[in-house]
């Protein structure tokens, strides 16, 4: 080897020698305390400004403190400690804070600790811990900071407890006022009212002096309290609960307590359970010890729903749980206990607040401001209604900064002894800072590299270095066309997240991401596996828009250029899409329908860990989302919905439908075109009813009434209604009168497009096309008529009525008529006053496929125009105490060329807003899903709302014997008519 290599590698080695002896040798001589971001209730601080001004005295260190408002210690307070209030953090060696730090956030080359919530797998997590890695940066978690007991040393547990239990008995009171019964739990206010934790107890005091003296409801019998675990979150609890007057319980004698009829109503029991008290070995039936069961967890089964849970009013959760170990209550069980024990498991306060761990259905944590949600197990429901069935649940996760002036003087004076030994003598020196490490010179710790699995690699070297790297999100678009515009600008606006435009039409893909901070353009070709591959790996969530894709073979550039088709992938490559997706674990959000094959891969996605949301557009999509809403709130009332109507359509703004159809096109119109020539089914008078394709024009409802008279709509019955019966769990379907989904136009448009199908312009035949000189050319041959020789007005007139099957002096043979010339499909003798048709097709093509083209310029857009969507649902209602009635929902969005067309807003974002609650971990379920999850539609239902985007639902009484809208046309067409 030259000299001159010698001395590099030597240089080399020297260096990484001297990195790894200043890793084990240097002092920490500068820490930060970041300001919180993750919720606007956090108010906690790591250390308190006396731990800051102590930790300066003692080691000389410098504390720098980022400023905040919402930090329950003002500033002030932290700069008279010594500490350096400052914006910036970098020059820290140390940075501490209290909750997640958001990529965006995370400085390289630093020391950070703070609740990472990622040394379980935790998915929602995955893409900061890589972010970590990425950046070299050594993360040390608070929740592993145990002694050598494997106690945690550090931590808000108990002040959890405290927190938990308060706001429990709160929202008792509440759910039991809801059932009928004012009780002293009611006086008890939400934790984050209390000045102190003194306070807080004297008013459970009050509470437990007023059940003594008053009892609670002979109704619910003994009301008995649960409490799970025996650690510090349940210690708080029950330092809590114990300001009630209560009597504690053997866990196996609740039963007796809730069985017996004499049992004092003037004081509240309880019970601690423990492991030994529900679980048992699979194979002996019996518990056989602690040990062995946190050894081999899956070898015991739960006994919970038998032996605690029909007979505890209220479940206090602060139990360990990880995805080994069984689950103490699943759905279905919860389910019989409601059946067989309906004043039974009133409530659960999930402390512990595992999404879908010990309590199944325990789907999302709440915030602080909307602490609780219902489950009504029996239909499958979530839901807001506290007069409804359903167990209360309350699953905030961080209860500990309701009571923030205490919590945080108790962790600070846990955490301040490691904070100081990291000051003098650096944590490799320290058993407990070393094992509560996670992360390390980019790499996972030997103990945590299990978690390269959930990041998607298999041993120790970094991988997947691209996804989830960089300080934002990342988004993969598939499409750059005319819905792409709002879902890029919303997933753009918090500056959190980066979007790849992949399109296969660069121009205008470049087009949508000029003056777009954070986009990037690239090619797209989804038959390249391998460049989809590659595409799809480097993204968190991949994105495909609605699409009204149309495949010509033939098609001649001048048709295709005529017609703007936004750019996407096609409906049936979307199988494709979602493998890469499934292959490289990134998650996936479509606005188009479930197909067979999407559907198949439901398993594989749920092995993969991923969510793949479906049908969340308009239509579907927000019809999904308001229906569902409405439909879970009858039914949580104990309601019943008879009948059910919906109304879609994308239609030009009034002002701007006075064409021929009342109809514009944004897009390519063969989409809609041969929407009108599907066959039809629905639930009608409690019948089935069938349309088939042929008639489906002709047989339209010429009036669907939507509550603003000011429109005049008709409808056009949508392919299969009935599918939607098990979609919103409406059955069975014999006890429904009407069940149908549709299309609106503006009156007349069925009509108009029947004649056209009977003229032969629908027809998708390619060979019955042929070239043409001109557009009257193409219309008489489809007439009959030699294309190329002169003929009269009046032998065009006679050959279109002969077409139509009416007489010639009929009135719709004059509609027709002009109509044609409008289009300049017939000679005209007076001056159009239509747009310029488009140059003739140079090759044969379908006659749909040619009269797409000349519709998508005859009828464009005019600059300033406005479309309009409409979307109406009603509802058939059967109250639970009988009576009727009609309820309504009911969209009217426009839109404007100079932002956003109503279509492509209420497309786009709908779309985007789950591809925001994916990524921020909102989605917990994975497999293929449609958005009818509450905690899904009533999320995005509020972001719309404040995007302007807003339904209007209305309530009115039932007239006795209502029934479904009228069908079987205008009666233009005579029921003999031959078919076309």
């Amino acid at each position: 080897m030259p000299p001159q290599y010698t001395l590099l590698t030597t240089a080399s080695r020297t260096f990484h020698q001297t990195r790894t002896l200043a890793t084990v040798a240097h002092k920490f001589k500068s820490i930060a305390i970041r300001r919180e971001d993750k919720s606007r209730w956090e108010r906690r601080a790591p250390l308190t400004p006396d731990a800051v001004e102590r930790l300066i005295k003692e080691t000389g260190t410098k504390v720098y403190v980022q400023p905040s408002t919402k930090r329950v210690f003002r500033d002030e307070r932290y700069s008279k400690a010594g500490a350096i209030v400052q914006e910036d953090l970098s020059p820290a060696e140390i940075i501490l804070g209290i909750k997640e730090v958001p990529v965006t956030s995370l400085l390289p080359d630093k020391t950070y600790m703070y609740f990472s919530h990622t040394h379980k797998g935790q998915t929602y997590n995955m893409p900061m811990l890589q972010d970590v890695l990425d950046k070299n940066i050594r993360l040390i978690d608070y929740e592993l900071l145990t002694d050598d007991r494997g106690q945690r040393v550090v931590m808000f547990g108990k002040f959890a407890g405290y927190a938990g239990m308060i706001d429990g008995f709160h929202g008792l009171g509440d759910r039991m006022l809801g059932l009928g019964h004012s009780t002293p739990f009611l006086n008890v206010a939400m934790s984050h009212t209390y000045r102190t934790l003194a306070s807080a107890k004297l008013a459970v005091q009050t509470a437990g002096n007023a059940i003594a003296d008053e009892g609670t409801p002979k109704e619910f019998g003994p009301m008995t309290f649960v409490f799970t675990g025996s650690g510090n979150v349940s210690q708080g609890a029950q330092e809590l609960f114990k300001g009630m007057p209560h009597d504690y319980v053997d866990p196996k004698d609740l039963k007796k307590i809730v069985e017996d009829k004499n049992a004092r109503l003037t004081k509240v029991y309880a019970a601690e359970v423990n492991v030994q008290d529900y679980l048992r070995r699979k194979d002996t039936g019996v518990f056989l010890s602690r040990e062995d069961y946190f050894a081999n967890p899956q070898d015991y089964i739960s006994d919970f729903h038998t032996e605690i849970a029909p007979y505890s009013t209220m479940v206090i959760n602060g139990a360990y749980w990880d995805i080994r170990t069984p689950r103490m209550l699943t759905t279905e069980q919860l389910a019989h206990i409601q059946r067989t024990a309906p004043k039974r498991m009133l409530a659960l306060a999930d402390i512990s607040c595992d999404v879908k761990g010990a309590f199944e259905f325990m789907s999302h944590s709440t915030p602080i401001d909307d602490p609780f949600y219902f489950v009504n197990a029996i239909k499958g429901l979530e839901h807001k209604d506290v007069e409804a069935p359903g167990i209360q649940v309350l699953s905030v996760d961080i209860l500990p900064t309701e009571l923030p002036v205490e919590s945080s003087e108790h962790f600070s004076t846990a955490l301040f002894p490691f904070i100081k030994d990291m000051i003098k003598s650096h944590h490799h020196d320290n058993p407990t800072l070393l094992n509560a490490t996670i992360s390390e010179d980019g790499r996972l710790k030997p103990r945590h590299e299990k978690l390269y699995k959930h990041l998607g690699g298999t041993s120790g070297v970094k991988i997947d270095v691209e996804k989830g790297s960089g300080r934002k999100k990342n988004v993969l678009l598939l499409g750059s066309g005319f819905v792409a515009r709002p879902l890029v600008d919303y997933l753009l606006k918090g500056g959190e997240t980066r979007v790849t435009i992949a399109s296969n039409l660069l121009q205008e893909a470049q087009a949508l991401a000029q003056g777009r901070p954070d986009t990037q353009v690239v090619g797209l070709n989804v038959d390249d596996k391998e460049s989809l591959g590659r595409l799809v790996s480097g993204a968190d969530v991949v994105v495909r828009t609605a699409s009204n894709f149309s495949l010509h073979q033939n098609t001649s550039s001048e048709v295709t250029n005529s017609i703007h088709h936004p750019s996407f992938v096609p409906a049936f490559l979307h199988p494709k899409v979602a493998q890469a997706c499934i292959d490289h674990r990134t998650h996936m959000v479509t606005a188009s329908y479930v197909s067979p094959d999407m559907q198949k891969l439901d398993e594989s996605a749920q092995a993969a860990g991923i969510t793949i949301m479906n049908e969340i557009g308009l239509d579907p999509g927000i019809d999904h989302l308001s229906a569902m809403k409405l439909i879970d709130e009858v039914q949580n009332h104990g309601g019943k919905v008879t009948s059910f109507v919906s109304w879609c359509g994308g239609l030009p703004a009034p002002e701007a439908s006075d064409v021929p159809l009342s109809y514009k096109f944004s897009w390519s119109p063969r989409g809609v075109l041969t929407a009108g020539m599907n066959d039809a089914r629905f639930w009608m008078g409690g019948k089935l009813q069938t349309i088939s394709g042929q008639n489906l024009l002709r047989h339209h409802f010429p009036t669907a009434p939507i509550p603003f008279p000011g429109f005049a709509f008709e409808g056009i019955a949508n392919r299969d209604s009935l599918t939607y019966v098990d979609t919103y769990k409406l059955g069975p379907l014999s006890e429904m009168n009407t069940m149908l989904r549709g299309t609106l136009r503006y009156r007349g448009y069925a009509d108009l497009m029947y004649a056209f199908r009977r003229l032969g312009l629908l027809n998708t035949d390619a060979s019955a096309g042929s070239r043409f000189s001109s557009w009257t050319d193409m219309m008489d041959t489809l007439l009959g008529l030699p294309a190329g020789a002169r003929h009269s007005d009046d032998s065009r007139v006679a050959a279109v009525a002969d077409k139509l099957d009416l007489p010639k002096s009929h009135a719709m043979v004059g509609t027709v008529v002009e109509v044609l010339r409008w289009l300049s499909l017939l000679p005209t003798t007076t001056p159009l006053s239509s747009p310029v048709a488009p140059t003739t097709p140079t090759s044969a093509l379908a006659p749909l496929d040619a009269f797409c083209a000349l519709l998508s310029q005859k009828l464009q857009y005019n600059p300033g125009e406005r479309d309009m969507v409409v979307l109406h649902h009603e509802f058939g209602v059967r109250r639970k105490d009988g009576g009727e009635e009609t309820r309504t929902s009911t969209l009217i969005s426009y839109g404007s060329f100079e932002t956003y067309t109503a279509m492509a807003k209420t497309v786009g974002l709908p779309a985007a807003m789950a591809t925001e609650m994916i990524l921020r971990g909102q989605i917990p379920e994975r497999g293929v899903l449609t958005p009818t999850m509450p905690h899904v539609y009533n999320s995005i239902l509020q972001g719309l709302e404040a995007e302007g985007v807003r339904m209007v639902e209305k309530t009115v009484t039932r007239k006795a014997g209502a029934s479904g809208p009228a069908w079987g046309g205008s009666g233009v067409w005579p029921e003999g008519a031959g078919a076309v």
